[in-house]
């Protein structure tokens, strides 16, 4: 089957301020021209079951919010972790700070604060942008025997998971590259515990799906259900709240693991 090469995938976004400000700024950039090019952690195909319509995100790895090309003082303060999510038409940042609901302004200040959650429009925010998914040839691992001794080969290819879930209106399906695998040869148990991967909120119109995209790990140790832990906001004191995976969802699934070849 056809399976995504994460280590060959990545989505790549250009912004021209020579063309227009950029939607998403939070600081004076130092040049006029960037393009970041960002490995990808998850792809997550959405459909409607009513409709038969199809959405497609990507996620790309974590970073730091950061000033490109400056010769000294690079990360920007408060600092955040920068994660995109997009699809080719719609955006969604989400930044994470020391503490849960902070907001900077956004560059030029005039324009007021910028959320840790941001969503718009793709051609709103930058002059250009590159979904490159590339699938190859995959095989399916069909027994926990097959899972471990491909877990346990030194010099095997990587694995990647798939987990399909069927909830009323929606079918979702996560892709995503299994980064920690634990395994037992003794007893043939095996079990991701890998991410973050995208988490869909299933009561959202299709028009809004990428609002309510999370960030989780997901786990499995057979094929039929995998439970998920949940970045979500936790007190952590008096009004004081931090972002944390910590919210335990499960969800009855179908899952594969697949051997690139």
């Amino acid at each position: 089957m056809q399976t995504v090469d994460f280590a060959r995938s990545s989505l790549t976004f250009r912004i021209d301020y020579q063309k227009r400000p950029a939607e998403t700024a939070s600081h004076e950039p130092p040049s006029s021209l960037n393009s970041a090019r960002i490995l990808l952690e998850c792809v997550c195909e959405i459909v409607d079951n009513e409709t038969g319509s199809a959405q497609t995100f990507v996620m790309g790895a974590s970073c730091k919010t950061e000033r490109v090309g400056v010769e000294r003082d690079i990360w920007i303060e408060p600092n955040a972790d920068f994660v995109p999510i997009l699809s080719q038409d719609r955006y969604l940042i989400v930044k994470t700070y020391e503490l849960a609901n902070m907001e900077v302004p956004f560059f030029p200040p005039s324009r007021g604060m910028q959320p840790e959650r941001q969503t718009g429009y793709v051609a709103d925010a930058y002059d250009n942008l590159r979904l490159d998914v590339r699938r190859v040839e995959g095989e399916i691992l069909d027994t926990p025997e097959q899972i471990v001794e491909a877990t346990l080969d030194p010099s095997g290819p990587p694995l990647v998971g798939r987990t399909v879930i069927n909830e009323t209106r929606y079918t979702a399906v996560l892709e995503f590259p299994v980064k920690t695998m634990n395994a037992s040869e003794r007893d043939f148990i095996y079990q991701t515990d890998t991410g973050p991967v995208l988490m869909p909120d299933f009561s959202r119109e299709p028009d809004d799906m990428i609002t309510g995209l999370e960030l989780a790990y997901v786990a499995f140790n057979c094929p039929d259900w995998a439970e998920f832990i949940v970045r979500a906001p936790v007190q952590v004191g008096d009004g004081i709240e931090v972002y944390h995976y910590s919210k335990p969802v499960r969800y009855e699934t179908e899952n594969q693991v697949i051997r690139l070849t």
